[in-house]
Parts: C-alpha cells; sequence; structure tokens
C-alpha cells in the first residue's frame, strides 16, 4: 500500500481521537461535543472553520496557492439510537447511544487527511479544500440536504464532493465502488384505510378496514414486477399492520406501512404513483376510504461516471489495482450523501472494514457488521481512508511545480 507515511508515526493519536468520538455518541443535530471537539481540532490545524450549518454542521476550509478550482470531502459524524452490547475501554458512555455504523471513523478519517494537508507546504496543492463535516445522516433525518438548503455549495463552492464509508466488502482497506447507483433510495409509506367500527360478532352492521387493509397488503407485494422492467431493481416491503387493540372489536381504522427502495427517482415516481391507485382501488371495493403518506427520505446514490474513474484511480495508487472493485454491485441500503451527488458531481464509495478480526477484547457477541450493537470500527482504516482523502486533493488540485 501507499499511504502517507505520516499516518504511521501519529497512528496512537488518531486511534485516540475516534476511540474518543466513539465513547461520546450523539444523535442527529445533537452532535454538540463531536463538533466541538472537530472544530477545535481544525482550528490548531490552522484551518479556517465554519459551524451552525444545520446546526451542528461544520466546514473546514483550507486553502493554498492561487488555483480557483475546489473540492468537497464529506464525513457524518451522528450515532444511533442503540444499546451497545461491547464491553471494552471506549464504549458508549451514553445509554442508548451508539456509534453502531462507524462514523466516528469517518469523522477520523477526515480529521486525519485535514491534519495532513494543513502541515505540508504551500505548493501541496493549488485550490481550496473544504472539509465537511456533517450531523444528521441516520435516521432519515437528511442532514446533508439541509445543509445544502443552508447553503453549503453557494457558501463554500465545490467542483466535485468525495465521500467514503466502511462496510463489509471483504478484505481490509478493499474500495468498493461503481460508476452509477451504489445504494438505494430510501421511502416509507403508510397508508390509512378508513371504515366503519362495529362488534365482531356482527361484522354485517360495519365496514371492514382490517379486511381491506388484509387484501391491500397482499396486493402491494405485486406493484414491483408489474410496475418496474424485470431489467431494473426495485424493492417494497410491507412491514407493518395494525388493526384493533381488541380482539372482538372491528375498527373504523386499520393501517399498513412499508419501505420502498429504488436505484432511480423515475422508479420511485412510478411505485408511488401506483400504490396510490393500489390504496385507493382496493379501499373502495372494501367500501373504505385510503389516505396515503408517501415520505421520500434519500434520493439514491448515483455516482458521476467522471469522477468514479477519477476517484479509482486514486485508489489504486493508494492500495494497488488488487484492492480496488470498480464495479460493485449496489446495495438496497440509503445513504443522504445522495443529495450532494444531486447537487454536486462527485463520487462515493466503500472502504472494508474487514470481518471482525480487529475485534478487542470485550467485543460483544454479534457479527461486526454496521448497525449491530456489537459493531466497532476497525482502526487499521483510519490511515487508508486518510491517505485516499489526501491524494484525491493532491491529484484534484495539482500544483503546478
Amino acid at each position: 500500500m501507499n499511504l502517507v507515511d505520516a499516518f504511521a508515526a501519529h497512528a496512537t493519536r488518531f486511534i485516540d481521537i475516534r476511540r474518543d468520538i466513539h465513547a461520546h455518541p450523539e444523535l442527529g443535530f445533537e452532535e454538540h461535543r463531536t463538533s466541538e471537539k472537530v472544530a477545535s481540532l481544525l482550528t490548531e490545524w490552522g484551518i479556517e472553520v465554519h459551524r451552525g450549518i444545520a446546526g451542528t454542521g461544520l466546514v473546514g476550509v483550507l486553502r493554498k496557492g492561487t488555483g480557483s478550482r475546489t473540492i468537497g470531502l464529506r464525513a457524518d459524524m451522528d450515532a444511533l439510537p442503540l444499546h451497545e452490547a461491547n464491553e471494552f475501554a471506549h464504549k458508549s458512555t451514553n445509554p442508548g447511544r451508539m456509534h453502531a455504523c462507524g462514523h466516528d471513523g469517518h469523522t477520523t478519517m477526515l480529521l486525519a487527511a485535514a491534519w495532513h494537508l494543513s502541515q505540508q507546504g504551500p505548493r501541496d496543492f493549488d485550490g481550496t479544500v473544504h472539509f465537511i463535516f456533517q450531523p444528521a445522516e441516520e435516521m432519515g433525518k437528511a442532514g446533508a440536504k439541509k445543509m445544502i438548503d443552508e447553503g453549503l455549495f453557494e457558501r463554500f463552492p465545490c467542483d466535485a464532493v468525495f465521500g467514503l464509508h466502511n462496510f463489509p466488502v471483504g478484505d481490509v482497506g478493499r474500495f468498493a465502488l461503481n460508476e452509477g447507483a451504489l445504494m438505494a433510495s430510501s421511502n416509507t409509506y403508510k397508508i390509512t384505510v378508513r371504515g366503519r367500527g362495529t362488534h365482531a360478532s356482527m361484522p354485517h352492521t360495519g365496514i371492514d378496514p382490517v379486511a381491506a387493509v388484509v387484501t391491500l397488503a397482499q396486493q402491494l407485494q405485486t406493484i414491483v414486477a408489474r410496475t418496474i422492467p424485470s431489467t431494473e431493481r426495485a424493492l417494497l416491503a410491507v412491514t407493518q399492520l395494525q388493526g384493533s387493540d381488541a380482539p372482538n372489536v372491528i375498527p373504523d381504522v386499520a393501517t399498513v406501512g412499508g419501505t420502498i427502495r429504488t436505484f432511480s427517482i423515475e422508479a420511485i415516481d412510478k411505485l408511488e404513483a401506483r400504490l396510490r391507485e393500489v390504496a385507493a382501488g382496493v379501499a373502495a371495493a372494501h367500501g373504505c376510504t385510503a389516505e396515503v403518506y408517501f415520505n421520500r427520505s434519500s434520493p439514491p446514490t448515483v455516482n458521476h461516471p467522471a469522477e468514479a474513474r477519477f476517484a479509482a484511480g486514486v485508489m489504486r495508487e493508494v492500495v494497488g489495482d488488487d484492492m480496488v472493485t470498480d464495479n460493485f454491485p449496489a446495495v438496497m441500503g440509503a445513504e443522504d450523501f445522495a443529495h450532494m451527488l444531486l447537487a454536486r458531481p462527485g463520487c462515493y464509495a466503500f472502504l472494508g472494514n474487514g470481518d471482525g478480526d480487529h475485534r478487542l477484547d470485550g467485543h460483544g457477541p454479534g457479527p461486526c457488521i454496521i448497525h449491530n450493537t456489537s459493531f466497532d470500527f476497525n482502526d487499521e482504516i483510519i490511515p487508508i481512508g486518510a491517505s485516499y482523502f489526501v491524494k484525491l486533493v493532491q491529484r484534484w488540485l495539482p500544483s503546478g511545480t
């Protein structure tokens, strides 16, 4: 591997930073301690800091030379509402809060890159780097969109923006990406069917919304196959059914809900329209009415081909050809970096976190996979991700001398 030499000499410092953030997890838009720590470190390194973007979000700005080109590097900072099962020294000190998705590591990798770039001479690169530390990626809170809505790219122009996420893609340090959709859109729906309640022993005196919801749940399962071409992937899951709280009552209202995942906006449009049609039709057939709530939490994460090829070239420089998978199949998980890729060219990629061989004493019994209460970020990949960010800057903003 062709890593930045300085990260080996300073490995302990950034491992300590990562584990401190892990021990103090904060939910979306509540990352006050994390944001303060990031801002303090950036300031210590002489990087210009702008705070209060989407609440706890911040941007560090580093300029060198006279070039007008710009690049954005993004890391997410928030944790998940989980009780950590690990018992090692840096386990969560905030009950019901846990860094189970590795955002502590993402933040640290970007901090390490910012530190290194800030310590180099004026000819290391030519242009402006924007280090984007984003709040509230998890739980559909769309911190990326909020930062954009508050003028992120107007205040901090980026010719391209790049992000990175640890992921179980096999080898530790393996990069994985593609030149199109890498992650799915995330959408939730809830259909409320209204009838007329009655005693369950006299169903003829009411209008049963539960029967309608049972039929509707079955019909929803056919929508993808009848709406989306078989050459395109999409998913509709029914995950929630709710009727009466009592066994002998036919309620006035029953509900069905779930999630829809797609790899294009067009597919979302088609599935939402068809869901509304089926809901109205099934409800009417049962003498009921239907109200549809449809929430588009995150669009699909779609890489721009030119920037993806550029990023893959930098990855090969860092880890070698054999450790870069540049045609990785899209996954059904979602990521709100998608909003940034709608606003600017760029690329999102995965970095292999391994299969758990890095576990410390006190690690919980579960698999070492994201969103698991036994998860812990693999500190071995901090210098790999940080080196990737550094070399992205140096290649995107090359110095003329």
